[in-house]
C-alpha cells in the first residue's frame, strides 16, 4: 500500500483561552472567585481596584419572578443592607490595601482536593483520566466521601470529554487507593472496608472485620460481641479483637486533612427576597463588584515603546477578558436562580415538604442552556433566602410517583419520614415496613427499602434501637 495525502472536512470543538477562563469561574464558589480575582489583581498591572464603587450589585441584577418592574428605593436600601452584612467588613480594598486584602486573612492549610489532586498527578494516568480524576475529586465531599452520581459527574466533564459509568468507576478505583484510606467511598460499609484492605494481610482481626461489614454491619450496635461470636462462628476473643479493629478505623477519613471544614463559613453568591408578594433575586456584590481597568497603564499605551506597548496590550487583553467572564458568570447565576425560585417558590414558602421535584435537565431547557452549564453554575454556590443561606444543590430533587398521578419529591417524602417518626409511640416505634404503610395511605407509594434509604439519610436509628433509645 503506497501513503497518500487525502483531506476530509469536519467539525469538532476547541476551547478558547477565554471559554476555558469562563467554566473556570463560573464552577468558583464565591470565596474561591475573591481569591481568584485578588491573585489577578496583583499579577496584572491592567487591572486595579474601582474605589468610589459602592458595594452592592448593580441595579441590571435585579429580578422578578413574576414581574419585570423597576426596584423602588427600598429595594435599593434592602440589598444594600443584605449585602453589607456579608462584604461590608470583608471586600478587597484598592490595591496595595493589605489590610482589605482577603488573601491576606487566609491562612492556608492543605485541603482535600489539594492532597488528593496532588496524588493524582503524581499516578501514572493518562490525560484524559486525570480529567476523569479531577472531576471524582472535585465532588468529594469533606469527610471523604463520593455523594455525587455517576450520571452528575459525566455531565460536569462535557463538553471536553464524554465518558460512561464504566470508566469512571475506574478511575475512582485509583482514587479509592490514595490517602487517607477510605476516601473516594460511597457509603460507611464501602469506608471500612476500604480501610481494612490498606491494613497489612497478617493484621489480627482484619479477615473477620471485613465479615463484620460486609454482612452484619446494620446489627453491629444491638448484638454485642456474643452475638457477633455466635453469627461468625468463632469465639468471643476473637470477635472481640476484630471489633476493636473496627473501632480503630475512621468513618470520615477526609476529616483528617485540612483544618476547619470549608463549608463552616460560607458566602452566598445571590440572595431571594420577598417583596409585596413577589420572589426576587439579586447578585450579592463582592469585591468582583468593584473589579476595572486601569485607566492610567490603559493611556500609557499609546505612549511607550513597541515592545512595552505589546506587553501592555496583551495583560489589556486578558483584563477585559476576566471583566467579561465575571460578568457573564453573575447573568448565569442570575437565570439559574431566577427559574429555581419560579419552580420552587412553594419550598420558599412552606419548606422542604414543599420541595417539589426538579431536576438539572429540566432547568436547563427552561433556561436555554447546557445540563453541564447548570451543573457547574450551582457547584458550591449558595443562596440566602429567608429560610437561611442553602446550598443551590438543596433546590433539586429526584420525584417519586403518586396515587394520584403526580410526582412527589423525595425530599419531601424524607420529611414525612420525619414527621411521622416524631409522632410515633417511642415504646412501639415505627418499622420500616409500617412507614411505608402510612405513606402510601397518605398517597405516597414507595418501597420498604427506599424508606431504609431515606430513614439512614436522615440518621434516624431503624425501629430496635429508637426503643432502647426510648
Amino acid at each position: 500500500m503506497k501513503p497518500r495525502l487525502q483531506t476530509s472536512l469536519g467539525q469538532h470543538l476547541v476551547l478558547t483561552p477565554q471559554l476555558r477562563q469562563a467554566l473556570h469561574l463560573l464552577q468558583l464558589s464565591a470565596l474561591e472567585l475573591e481569591a481568584e480575582i485578588a491573585s489577578a489583581v496583583e499579577s496584572n498591572p491592567l487591572l486595579d481596584w474601582r474605589e468610589d464603587a459602592p458595594i452592592q450589585a448593580p441595579a441590571a441584577d435585579a429580578a422578578e419572578t413574576g414581574s419585570s418592574a423597576a426596584a423602588t428605593d427600598t429595594e435599593e436600601s434592602t440589598r444594600w443592607d443584605v449585602e453589607e452584612s456579608w462584604y461590608g467588613s470583608s471586600a478587597a480594598g484598592p490595591a496595595g490595601d493589605d489590610d482589605n486584602d482577603p488573601t491576606e486573612r487566609l491562612v492556608h492549610t492543605e485541603s482535600l482536593r489539594e492532597h488528593l489532586s496532588w496524588q493524582l498527578h503524581l499516578s501514572h494516568l493518562s490525560p484524559r483520566d486525570r480529567g476523569i480524576g479531577e472531576a471524582l475529586i472535585d465532588a468529594i465531599d469533606d469527610d471523604g466521601y463520593l455523594r455525587a452520581s455517576f450520571e452528575d459527574i459525566a455531565l460536569t466533564l462535557q463538553p471536553e470529554l464524554q465518558c460512561g459509568g464504566g470508566e469512571i468507576l475506574a478511575v475512582l478505583r485509583q482514587i479509592q487507593r490514595m490517602d487517607p484510606a477510605g476516601v473516594g467511598a460511597r457509603d460507611l460499609r464501602e469506608c471500612l472496608l476500604l480501610q481494612l484492605d490498606a491494613l497489612p494481610a497478617d493484621a489480627p482481626g482484619r479477615a473477620l472485620a471485613g465479615r463484620i461489614v460486609s454482612e452484619l454491619i446494620e446489627d453491629l450496635p444491638r448484638i454485642g460481641v456474643d452475638g457477633l461470636a455466635e453469627a461468625l462462628a468463632c469465639d468471643a476473643c476473637e470477635a472481640g479483637t476484630a471489633l476493636q479493629l473496627l473501632r480503630s478505623l475512621d468513618p470520615h477519613p477526609g476529616a483528617q486533612i485540612g483544618g476547619i471544614a470549608s463549608d463552616t463559613y460560607v458566602a452566598p453568591d445571590c440572595a431571594i427576597e420577598r417583596h409585596q408578594g413577589i420572589w426576587k433575586v439579586t447578585l450579592v456584590g463582592g469585591p468582583h463588584s468593584r473589579l476595572t481597568i486601569h485607566r492610567g497603564y490603559e493611556r500609557m499605551i499609546q505612549h511607550a515603546s513597541e515592545a512595552d506597548a505589546g506587553y501592555l496590550r496583551g495583560r489589556l487583553q486578558e483584563a477585559r477578558w476576566l471583566l467579561k467572564n465575571v460578568q457573564a458568570r453573575g447573568e448565569t447565576l442570575l437565570k439559574v436562580v431566577r427559574c429555581l425560585a419560579r419552580q420552587q417558590s412553594g419550598f420558599l414558602e412552606f419548606g422542604p415538604q414543599a420541595l417539589r421535584p426538579l431536576t438539572l435537565r429540566e432547568v436547563a431547557a427552561e433556561i436555554g442552556m447546557h445540563e453541564s452549564t447548570v451543573s457547574r453554575a450551582i457547584a458550591r454556590k449558595y443562596v440566602h433566602t429567608p429560610r437561611g443561606t442553602l446550598p443551590l444543590r438543596q433546590f433539586f430533587a429526584s420525584g417519586v410517583g403518586t396515587d394520584g398521578g403526580g410526582q412527589t419529591s423525595s425530599t419531601a417524602i424524607q420529611q414525612m419520614i420525619r414527621s411521622l417518626v416524631d409522632a410515633e409511640n417511642p415504646h412501639k416505634p415505627l418499622s420500616d415496613a409500617r412507614l411505608a404503610e402510612a405513606l402510601k395511605a397518605a398517597g405516597v407509594a414507595v418501597a420498604r427499602r427506599t424508606v431504609t434509604k431515606y430513614r439512614e439519610a436522615l440518621n434516624i436509628p431503624s425501629s430496635h434501637d429508637r426503643v432502647r433509645l426510648g
